[in-house]
């Protein structure tokens, strides 16, 4: 893993990232020298162009979710998002190449050289998706433990890390029953630093669920690491491979002794900056569907088009979220809070289509303009649920000490919460927002919503 900006990122990911950069760069580069006979011209007058065109394919792609580690689409989808991504990055060429001219007399050479490059890019992209990962990429990983958390750790590397090569697992002295199989558990008669050492191990995972009383060869574990290994714990395992910070491996002193939580003014005013710009133009962009949206309510059913509900934001401070009106009036009638449900029958039909496209959301841009909200963050919950889920789950009050968000980490994450249990799935998301939140996260949040409303992925 590589940690930019506090964020976690795949270091496969992140070469796969750099060669589509590169590849773009190199095709705008390459043409234009070759038209010019003049290659350091090229890379002087057309690098801007090229530099932009790569960053603009790049956050298609994203959006499309070509840069997910996993993922469960057919071959055949991934080649339909492949050609929606042509589709979408073909018209950014010709704009960049015409608007930044680049001072050539004939540019159908290069057009049609960059859109080969494209296709090119888009080609590998989908092979590289459904192949099997090479194995200079791949991570040798050892867990240290053979219990309960032991078993959820390595159920969950193999789930979520297709480039994740199991060793095995390295039973502690004190652990009396192993819940992992047989076969997978190392023998105990050869140290671990000589195990690690033969197996090529690159990370260990101490997943103990007690670590005292000579539970951890604390000099092995501190040899393995001067040679070169990873040696974390089960949180800080969850929260690099997950994107979690989840509620049965942290500690309070682990929360308040780590990394991260920073809400300083400066990230204050870069956030508030960023909001109102972005929401301003949102509004600009979106006004359109908003009155189409507004229209298709009061035709369908009689009854307000907004829905005003209050919910809990900053440091437990009540606001009225605003939203297009998406089930019937009567939705509550007996005054039971409830949470939506799949195929909710309050729902109406131009509210299901709403909800599905995430347009219901787009009137909570005007709470973002007006503080009470952000672009980015944890969902807004009622106040009873907030009560509710306070005293159910540990650290839920975490998430109010920044703003609620129009999307969230844990939005694009998982999918639509109805149950306490679901709540609990997100809330661990939300803590590893609360934890590493920055300006690069917010934008990572904002181009994965994009997929999530291409996909209409967790709708309810």
């Amino acid at each position: 893993m590589i940690k930019i900006f506090n964020h976690y990122i795949h270091r496969r990911t992140f070469y796969q990232i750099l060669l589509d950069f590169g590849l773009v760069l190199a095709t705008v580069l390459l043409s234009v020298g070759w038209h010019t006979n003049d290659l350091t011209r090229a890379a002087s007058a057309a690098l801007p162009s090229a530099a932009l065109l790569g960053i603009g394919a790049l956050l298609i792609n994203a959006a499309l979710g070509f840069y997910q580690r996993v993922h469960n689409r057919s071959v055949a989808q991934s080649r339909a998002r492949a050609v929606l991504s042509l589709c979408l990055i073909l018209p950014l060429a010709y704009l960049v190449l015409r608007v930044l001219s680049l001072g050539l007399d004939d540019h159908d050479f290069v057009a049609f050289s960059v859109a080969g490059g494209l296709l090119l890019m888009l080609m590998h992209r989908v092979h590289v998706g459904h192949s099997g990962a090479q194995s200079m990429m791949r991570q040798r990983v050892l867990v240290f433990g053979t219990g309960t958390r032991a078993k959820l750790v390595g159920r969950t590397l193999q789930k979520s890390d297709p480039h994740v090569d199991l060793v095995g697992y390295y039973a502690s002295p004190n652990e009396s029953v192993a819940e992992v199989s047989a076969w997978g558990i190392l023998s105990p008669n050869t140290s671990l630093t000589d195990i690690v050492m033969e197996q090529q191990v690159d990370e260990i995972v101490v997943a103990l669920a007690e670590r005292r009383g000579g539970s951890m060869p604390l000099r092995e574990l501190l040899d393995c690491k001067l040679q070169g290994v990873h040696v974390v714990d089960m949180a800080t395992h969850f929260e690099k491979t997950l994107g979690q910070i989840r509620l049965d491996s942290v500690s309070a002193g682990w929360l308040i002794f780590g990394e991260g939580f920073s809400q300083g003014w400066i990230r204050t005013v870069v956030k508030r900056l960023f909001d109102i710009v972005c929401a301003s133009i949102l509004i600009v962009l979106s006004s359109p569907i908003m009155l189409l949206a507004a229209i298709a309510v009061l035709i369908e059913s009689r009854g307000p088009i907004l829905y005003m509900q209050e919910r809990v934001g900053l440091n437990g401070r009540l606001f009225n979220v605003i939203k297009f009106r998406s089930m019937r009036t009567d939705a509550e009638q007996d005054g039971e809070p409830r949470w939506a449900t799949a195929q909710d029958d309050r729902v109406t039909r131009v509210g299901r289509i709403l909800r599905k496209l995430r347009i219901d959301e787009l009137p909570q841009l005007f709470s973002v303009l007006g503080g009470d909200m952000s672009l980015v963050g944890p969902r807004p919950e009622r106040p009873y649920f907030v009560d509710k889920l306070t005293h159910e789950l540990p650290y839920f009050a975490v998430r109010q000490s920044v703003k609620p968000g129009v999307t969230g980490w844990a939005q694009v994450r998982y999918q639509y919460g109805a149950s306490v249990e679901d709540a609990a799935e997100k809330l661990q998301y939300d803590l590893y927002y609360v934890k590493n939140h920055t300006l690069f996260l917010d934008l990572v949040v904002l181009f994965e919503t994009v997929g999530v409303v291409l996909t209409a992925k967790g709708a309810h």
